[in-house]
Order: structure tokens, then sequence, then C-alpha cells
């Protein structure tokens, strides 16, 4: 264990000097974050409640009951004893609008949904907010066509969308897992073992989407990430039948890419937080495919302008037992620490 740290510590300071740029905070580049304040919502107790049926109405989870009376110790004594009219204090959190004021807001063509801010609650704060974005998971975006580039040019690499095109799929629905689950849900499993983590080591954690369906383009889903987050990851599981491994979709080496803003101001720091994510990914124990990135200019990072990117945690035949979720929630995490550092 001591030498997976060790090891971990040294990738992180050779990848470092080979970028020759520090990670930054949305405040230190000039990017407006997320409010500090408490988002508390209130619930009052109804005959015949208990914290467990609580926990389950509002979080859809009867084991949460636990966090529910550490939030609410201040006025509940005994966990079992809850009385009709009291009035408890749930997990925090506030619901996030698109606002059409933004930079870029004109390109995105999905933006009725609402994505979710969590405010950890421990004692050790980072004070640094992740999105955490679970890919795919909005019906009828697959019909929808927008701007691959806030620029109007063309796609450089052929992914979803062909190389050449100027408009791609405003969001896609996905490839079918070899168990028959759309990777929609896939991904979104995956998201609340990493929020999970994340609220437990003390990062806020903005969330997409928390159910199947978010109407949110990927361009509104950068955008709110832009504006309410130190970091965007995207979660996907790539195509392909042979248990690749872990990667990321690292910025192309294309100098009208890289030249065109945001691209040219953040494609740095989108390549170290992919390069972080998998050196916490590999100390977990597993497996990157080839050096752990693909070139590929997404609309997500085509529009970033926080550090952002892709992070492919598997592919179709991958294991996603609650076990590897957990390892990749925790390398997820373990990344996070080595980026902002």
């Amino acid at each position: 264990m001591r030498m997976k740290r060790k090891v971990l510590i040294v990738l992180a300071a050779a990848a470092a000097m080979m970028l020759q740029v520090l990670p930054v905070s949305a405040e230190e580049a000039g990017v407006q974050a997320p409010s500090q304040e408490p988002f508390l919502t209130t619930y009052t107790v109804q005959q015949g409640d208990s914290l467990s049926a609580i926990a389950d109405k509002m979080y859809g989870d009867r084991s949460a009951w636990k966090k529910l009376y550490k939030l609410n110790k201040d006025t509940i004594r005994d966990p079992h004893l809850i009385y009709a009219g009291q009035v408890l204090k749930l997990k925090a959190y506030r619901d996030i609008a698109f606002d059409h004021t933004w930079d870029y807001a004109g390109n995105a063509a999905i933006t009725d949904g609402m994505a979710r801010l969590y405010r950890s609650d421990v004692k050790l704060r980072k004070n640094k907010t992740i999105c955490i974005n679970a890919g795919h998971g909005t019906e009828g975006g697959a019909d929808v066509k927008t701007l691959c580039h806030p620029d109007g040019s063309p796609k450089l690499v052929t992914g979803t969308t062909a190389a050449g095109a100027t408009y791609a799929t405003a969001i896609s629905k996905g490839v079918m897992m070899a168990t028959g689950e759309p990777e929609a849900s896939a991904t979104l499993r995956a998201a609340f073992f990493v929020k999970d983590e994340l609220l437990k080591a003390g990062y806020d954690v903005l969330m997409i989407r928390e159910s199947d369906d978010v109407q949110l383009d990927n361009i509104a889903r950068t955008l709110i990430a832009d504006h309410y987050a130190d970091a965007h990851i995207a979660l996907h599981y790539d195509s392909t039948t042979n248990d690749k491994g872990v990667f990321f979709c690292s910025v192309p080496d294309s100098e009208s890419y890289r030249n065109m803003e945001p691209v040219s101001s953040w494609w740095q720091l989108h390549d170290m937080l992919g390069r972080c994510l998998i050196m916490g990914l590999e100390g977990e124990g597993l497996s990157k495919w080839k050096n752990g990135e693909l070139e590929m200019d997404l609309t997500q990072t085509s529009y970033s302008t926080i550090p952002s990117v892709d992070l492919e945690i598997g592919d179709t035949v991958s294991d996603r037992s609650d076990a590897v979720l957990s390892s990749v929630a925790r390398g997820i995490r373990a990344g996070l620490d080595l980026f902002f550092a």
C-alpha cells in the first residue's frame, strides 16, 4: 500500500512537470464558484413517521436515516422517538437551473432540466465543488442537433459524430451493456457511488442527473458545471466488448482547436485532470487502456471553462459490481485529491 501511494505521488509530479501547469481553483481562474452557504430544506414529521420511512420517502434509501439523525441531533435525542409536527432538516442541497444569459447558452437546445448541488456535511470540507455528470439520460436528445464547437468549426475526430460535421447529436442514447442494461442506467449507478465517496471526503457535489431522464443536453450540462463547479467529470462506458480498461478523452493535438476559446485557456488543465483521475483509478487496482488517453474533441471540453473530462470507466462487458464501483469512486476521489493538491 505504501509503495502504491509513492508511485501515485511520483506519477502526479511527472504529469505536472510535463504539462508545466499547476491545477487552479475556479476562483483563481476568475470563474464564479457556487455559494458556500448551507443548502437546507425541511420536513414536518407526520403521524406514523419514522426516520427510516422519511429517509425512504425523501432520499429513496431507508438506511439514510442515520444521516438524517446526524443532521438533526440538536433536536432528536433518540432516533426511535420523533413526533408529529416536529420539523427536521434534510440533507443540504439546492436545485440548479440553466441560465439563458450565460455565454454560449444560445447553443444549447435542451435546457429545461435541473441539476442538484449537494453540500458536504463533514467538518473538514474541501471547499471544492465537483460536477458528476452521468452520461446520457435525456429523453429525445438523440433527435436534436447542436454545434460541435462554439465557433462553428468542424469536428476533428470521429466519435459518435463523424469528423467534418459542424453539428452533433445534442446528447446520444449511449450504448447497450452486454447485460442488456442501457449505458445511461449504468453511468447513473456509478455516479451515485462517486457522489457518496466525494461528499464523505469533504467535496461538494453537483449532480447533473439523479434519475433516468433529465432535460439537459451536453452543452447545457457543461455550462451548468462551468458556473457552479471547480471540476467536471462525465462518466461513460466505451462501446467496445473486450473490457479494455479505463481512459479519458484528451484534447486533440490540433493547433486550430487548441487556439479556439475556451479550449485555448483550459485544455492543459482538462488533460491534467484526466491524468490525475487515471492515476487514482490505477491506484485502486483498475487497469487502464494503453496510456489511458484517447484524443477526442468532445462537445463537453469544447465548451468547458473549468477543468473537465469525459472519463470512460470501462466498456460494455466490464464488471459493474458494487465492489468495482466502490473502487471507481475511491479512485476518482484520489485523482481529485492529486489534482487539487
